[in-house]
């Protein structure tokens, strides 16, 4: 038993030298300090950092974005006015303007013949709704027509008044306007029963008849000379036909 310790620990012992001198090397890498400082790889490359240089390469890098080249705004407004496509002309399909007397009738149209329109412009005259008037015919004058109402007060007759407008019944004596012929008759009948006598019925109104005109198919250029046209007669009416 002795005998098997003796060479157990000198067998121990022998294998200690052999792994201290190197022999064993090739079998089992070396682990002591100087070996493995002798076996680095280009450690003269190696650098010492500082705290705060160790920090700064530990923080995330900023990422930088790609700067777009500004556009000049004349530019971009160039470019969408020429990608647009150029409006074509709108046809107006029918307008009316209207309602005209005679007289604005014949300048109105005379205005438009620059279009030389031909069909496409239609006259239309239309009877205007016609009122009647009770009267007596102009006296002449003032005094004339103030004898003449002194009179119908005498007659008891007190809803007329003088007329004084300018117009070629000036200073006739209006006994009451009616929309029907029918009610002005029965009304003169009723001041004939009175005793007045040089009362007449006739039509009230310096014009019967109204003057339209219709236009078709107008390009945007006609339309825009119409509507110029049309500034000089503010009191008509542009509308669509019906």
């Amino acid at each position: 038993m002795l005998k098997f310790v003796f060479w157990l620990l000198l067998l121990v012992n022998a294998g200690l030298l052999a792994f201290q001198q190197g022999y064993l090397d090739s079998l089992f890498p070396a682990a002591h300090e100087p070996t493995r400082m002798q076996n680095q790889l280009h450690a003269d490359k190696l650098k010492l950092l500082t705290f705060a240089q160790v920090d700064a390469l530990s923080a995330p890098a900023s990422v930088t974005a790609p700067t777009t080249p500004a556009v000049p705004a004349s530019a971009v407004t160039s470019t969408a006015g020429a990608a647009a496509p150029a409006a074509a002309p709108v046809a107006v399909a029918c307008t009316e303007i209207g309602d005209f007397d005679a007289v604005d009738a014949g300048r109105f149209e005379a205005e438009l013949a620059v279009l030389s329109l031909g069909s496409r412009l239609v006259r239309q005259v239309t009877p205007a709704p016609t009122r009647y008037m009770v009267f007596i015919p102009p006296q002449g004058s003032k005094e004339g027509a103030d004898k003449k109402a002194a009179e119908l007060k005498q007659l008891g007759v007190n809803d007329f008044f003088v007329i004084q407008d300018g117009s070629p019944q000036q200073w006739g004596i209006s006994l009451g306007i009616f929309k029907t012929e029918d009610a002005a008759r029965k009304h003169l009948a009723e001041l004939n029963a009175k005793g007045v006598h040089s009362a007449r019925v006739g039509p009230h109104g310096p014009d019967a008849t109204r003057i339209a005109f219709r236009l078709h198919d107008l390009s945007a250029a006609e339309q825009a000379t119409v509507q110029k046209v049309s500034r000089d007669f503010p009191r008509q009416q542009e509308r669509g036909c019906s």
